[in-house]
């Protein structure tokens, strides 16, 4: 990046902490309707930064919280770049165990410590940051950018899609860029290159039409909580291997080079256990830990509830038993297709005596990104001279549904460029980011966009 540009982001380092500290102020919960105003807060605050950069920018009304839209599209015949980011947060809950309350952001130990510090007001404000320092020196961007910052990512997303469609043609772009995920550990940034779709559902066993005394009727009728037991037991064999019919078909499986990569990664498999506090890894048989975690299918029940669940014994047979079952799902599995086989397989295998009822909550396809996309090139050499390392190709065993939509809707691939860590406690309290990371962040976005704008 030019000089000036470089100096530039030097000089204002303390106004940008500044800044993002007065965001973080703002306690914009989008679940929490006493929030509303915090919201509406948020999103002027955004658009006034945005405004004071010198892009064209508005404050999009939805039929939910708004969105921030703001362009700059001075570069004829550059590429043009789409950043999204969301200015809403988790609920600050439980407030006891905050060291310091989640929207007084305080500095320790070169943290950033409040609600939003990573997810991801810090990570998103990075690029803001990024575009003003060549604006405000060099006067212009090397690429066009568009910027949407909305505020209902933690609640779904429900008026995104509707916002994007309606805008389809204004919002057409060449690639964009999120800051939403993390660097593979501290000191190692990471390109996530891959993300797990999603289906999600419920499986509902109705017996007797009410609780029965197990005395009295136990072993007369069918138990809805043993027989739902018995039915998710069949979701995998003893290799770990989900057993719902065409489950494999469609999977993407990873090449050796991929394999390579993963291996080639320092990961403490001890030190992973010791972590999450389990004896031994599990799941699929044939593929390490890393491999399971981004980059192979999955299907778990989340919970699962009957019957009496309170202090000491109730002897009764449940009238009902419930589980949450979730499916991860990888590059060309679908989703709708992954939810009809799983039904289908539930329903085949419901035991005699008891009812089965279905719902299906939502899902979404998996991601990949192309390895060897110039794009990637791109974004590699940014934060080789952001952070002064070589960023890691990592993949990602989440969902983050608005790359999906946004390829659905736009047609365009996004790269996942994260700044902070899986330790930042994202929505968990003590929330932070490593305030050299935030900087590191601004100085990665500064330089990608004239790596871009060679492509």
């Amino acid at each position: 990046m030019p000089p000036a540009v470089a100096d530039y982001l030097k000089s204002n380092q303390d106004r940008f902490l500044a800044e993002l500290q007065a965001l973080l102020r703002i306690p914009s919960v989008s679940a929490d309707p006493a929030f509303q105003p915090a919201m509406q807060q948020a999103a002027a605050f955004v658009h006034q930064q945005f405004e004071s950069m010198g892009l064209t920018a508005e404050i999009v009304p939805t039929a939910g919280h708004p969105i921030v839209y703001a362009e700059w599209l001075k570069k004829p015949g550059a590429p043009t770049v789409l950043i999204y980011g969301h200015y809403d947060v988790q609920p600050p809950d439980p407030l006891d165990l905050w060291t310091t309350p989640a929207f007084e952001p305080t500095i320790r130990d070169g943290k950033l410590f409040a609600r939003g510090a990573t997810d991801d007001k810090g990570q998103f404000f990075t690029h803001l940051k990024g575009a003003e320092a060549w604006l405000k020196t060099v006067g212009e961007l090397p690429v066009n950018v568009k910027f949407v910052i909305e505020g209902e990512e933690e609640v779904g997303g429900a008026n995104l899609d509707k916002f994007l469609a309606d805008r389809k043609s204004q919002l057409a772009c060449d690639v964009a860029v999120i800051s939403d995920t993390s660097q593979y550990a501290p000191g190692i940034p990471a390109i996530t290159y891959g993300l797990r779709g999603i289906i999600a559902c419920e499986v509902t066993l109705t017996g007797p039409k009410k609780d029965l005394h197990s005395g009295v009727f136990g072993g007369s009728v069918a138990n809805p909580v043993n027989m739902l037991c018995r039915l998710v037991a069949q979701l995998h064999d003893d290799q770990g291997r989900v057993q719902i019919p065409g489950f494999y078909e469609d999977v993407l499986e990873l090449t050796p080079a991929e394999r390579e990569q993963f291996a080639a990664l320092p990961f403490d498999e001890a030190a992973y256990r010791k972590e999450l506090g389990v004896t031994t890894v599990a799941g699929e048989a044939g593929f390490t830990t890393l491999e399971r975690r981004w980059a192979r299918p999955t299907c778990d029940v989340n919970g699962m509830f009957g019957g009496y669940t309170g202090v000491g014994p109730k002897t009764i047979v449940p009238s009902k038993a419930t589980a949450k079952i979730t499916c991860r799902l990888v590059p060309f599995q679908d989703p709708a297709k992954i939810t009809q086989s799983l039904e289908q397989f539930l329903r085949t295998r419901c035991p005699a005596g008891v009812s089965l009822t279905f719902t299906d909550f939502h899902g979404c396809p998996a991601f990949v990104f192309d390895p060897t996309s110039p794009y990637l090139t791109a974004a590699k050499a940014a934060i080789r001279e952001g952070f002064g390392a070589e960023p890691v190709l990592i993949r990602e065993g989440g969902s983050i549904p608005v790359v999906s939509t946004l390829k659905q809707i736009l047609g365009v691939d996004t790269l996942l460029l994260g700044w902070g860590l899986n330790t930042d406690n994202l929505h968990s309290p003590d929330e932070h980011f490593t305030i050299a990371d935030f900087h590191r962040g601004i100085a990665s976005s500064a330089a990608l966009w004239p790596h871009i704008a060679k492509l």
